[in-house]
């Protein structure tokens, strides 16, 4: 199907300590911070972004921090549930030993077949990786981690719901996607174009989980990736006609976004896959600089003075 999502282009989550978040993502996970920004609509709150060298789509990890915010949130429906990477078949024995080696709690499970180690973040939020042996991504190799075991990117979103039909299908009938398979009450499903991991979204019915809300713990959003401006507004037209309220396009410099809620209350965004990130600052210096907006360079000394000082990640055996 044209003019559909062509997979995952990033998931947003809230954490409670910036320097704790680089640590954990850009140390332990090896990922690469490419990017040290604000929230476009509250410069007050850091925007981290982490990925493969240059921020592929599918790579890419983000979090909003917030100087001061104190109030926790909670897991539930209505939320994307995980945090869920791929890594090389045959490297789940090194992401056990090296979460457990540093004080992070790891167990295996098996899922549509596929081998996870699951664990969670310092604030909570549950993270996965799945044992992949066809994901032909490149990690980012560049905080000490070998090629055999890098993250390649994300692998699924994790929807969870209270009744999967709605959710269902606006990801069939409005977004292209096609069922692969269900495994009790998870189903899971796979973009128009196919591809593996990084193009699945796994939906989760349960009644029995408390509604979730938002604050440090949760993930903020999920994003799914289209090629272009143009490709967007399609999507655009075609939610507006299955009755979704969709935001108007928002310019975050490194992607173009508009924003809707499905049926689930789960907050969905659509972004572009150009510009990218190395659109400000050359590949070889991603993520070493603070970089604003051009609304709020004017604020920039004052911005410097309100956000804390961020460290180089901690570099972990």
């Amino acid at each position: 199907m044209k003019n559909t999502p062509t997979g995952l282009h990033h998931i947003t989550s809230i954490a409670s300590d910036p320097q704790q978040n680089v640590d954990f993502y850009a140390g332990l996970l090896g990922l690469r911070l490419v990017k040290k920004t604000v929230n476009f609509d509250d410069p007050s709150a850091y925007h981290l972004y982490y990925g493969d060298e240059t921020g592929t789509p599918g790579s890419i990890v983000t979090f909003f921090y917030w100087p001061g915010l104190e109030a926790r949130g909670r897991l539930g429906t209505g939320q994307n549930t995980a945090i869920v990477f791929s890594a090389p078949a045959g490297s789940l024995d090194f992401w056990q030993q090296r979460l457990q080696g540093n004080a992070v709690a790891a167990e295996r499970r098996t899922r549509f077949g596929e081998d996870v180690v699951a664990f969670a973040d310092p604030d909570g939020i549950p993270v996965e990786i799945v044992a992949v042996a066809d994901d032909a991504r490149t990690g980012w190799l560049g905080n000490g981690i070998a090629a055999e075991h890098a993250l390649r990117g994300l692998h699924t979103a994790q929807l969870t719901v209270r009744v999967a039909l709605p959710t269902e299908k606006l990801i069939t009938d409005t977004m292209g996607y096609h069922l692969v398979s269900r495994e009790g009450n998870r189903a899971r499903f796979e973009a128009a174009a196919g591809g593996g991991s990084g193009h699945y979204i796994d939906v989760i019915a349960d009644d029995s989980v408390a509604p979730g809300f938002g604050g440090a713990g949760t993930i903020h959003h999920i994003a799914w990736s289209v090629p272009d401006d143009a490709t967007q507004l399609v999507m655009q037209n075609h939610l507006h006609a299955a009755g979704y309220h969709v935001s108007d396009v928002r310019d975050r410099n490194y992607f173009n976004s508009i924003y809707y809620r499905e049926r689930g209350g789960i907050l969905f965004e659509i972004a572009t896959a150009t510009p990218g990130f190395p659109v400000d600052e050359p590949v070889e210096t991603l993520g070493t600089a603070l970089k604003l907006p051009a609304q709020f360079e004017r604020a920039r000394a004052q911005l410097e003075r309100l956000l804390p000082p961020l460290q180089p990640a901690r570099r972990y055996v």
